[in-house]
């Protein structure tokens, strides 16, 4: 498929990497310029663009920037046919993205953003860490296979979605229709536990959406504290994925 990331942060970077090995036709845009790209992230076959070029005439656009970012890139999307497949990645963490009042008050993040670009998206890989996508993906049916929650209501979308999260290595559970994408936010037991298939079918029912908010801003807190900033690019992933699954299961 003819696939356009916007944003090369960890996951987008990551994602056109793995897209661009598994055959795919990878365009990536990152927030300057296509001369301003990091080698590493052309290094199997992605080709570096301009934002306006990575959503033109694609079968997948991928939207990997901060969800801040979201309303800036939105205007890129007004001519995107509705056909395509947008597959948004971003979570809302209130101590490093602008505060918005309606996800303070309780909107699903992944209702806002499909809001915001005026069209039907999915949502994937916003549940998985930066260091589980880039290293921990295993061919289909080996023992231990991560699994990654995905969201959709158009059934198109659903099926592009899983194929292209197996494609990265992982296995794709079905979480629902995005009003329900909230049990993959930040703060839910799914939210990056790195928990297989079964695992995860388990206690994708046992989200509570009133605790999130106070478990993601808990965790982020313990995070920050022990990395110095939560951007940090030496972060102890064993560590964050023992806290994920200490506080948010």
């Amino acid at each position: 498929m003819k696939i356009g990331i916007i944003g090369t942060g960890y996951i987008g970077k990551t994602l056109a990497l793995k897209l661009a090995k598994a055959g795919h036709e990878v365009t990536v845009a990152n927030s300057r310029s296509p001369e301003n790209m990091d080698k590493e992230v052309l290094a199997t076959g992605a080709v570096a663009v301009t934002a306006q070029q990575a959503a033109q005439d694609k079968d997948v656009i991928i939207l990997s920037t901060p969800l801040d970012q979201i309303t800036k890139v939105a205007p890129l999307f007004a001519e995107v046919q509705q056909s395509v497949t947008v597959i948004d990645t971003s979570n809302y963490i209130p101590a490093r993205d602008s505060r918005i009042e309606r996800l303070e008050a309780g909107q699903v993040e992944s209702l806002w953003v499909q809001e915001q670009l005026g069209r039907p998206i999915a949502k994937a890989w916003n549940a998985v860490l930066a260091y589980s996508l880039a290293a921990n993906g295993r061919p289909a049916g080996e023992p231990g296979r991560i699994a990654i929650p995905i969201a959709a209501d158009r059934e198109i979308d659903r099926e592009i979605t899983k194929r292209l999260v197996e494609d990265t290595g992982f296995d794709a559970f079905y979480t629902g229709c995005l009003e329900n994408s909230w049990r993959q936010q930040p703060g839910a037991p799914a939210y990056c536990t790195d928990l297989t298939i079964e695992e995860l079918s388990k206690v994708i029912d046992t989200a509570e959406k009133e605790r999130l908010p106070k478990r993601r801003d808990f965790s982020v807190q313990i995070i920050t504290e022990r990395m110095n900033g939560i951007s940090n690019k030496n972060a102890d992933w064993d560590f964050i994925l023992r806290l994920n699954r200490t506080l948010y299961m």
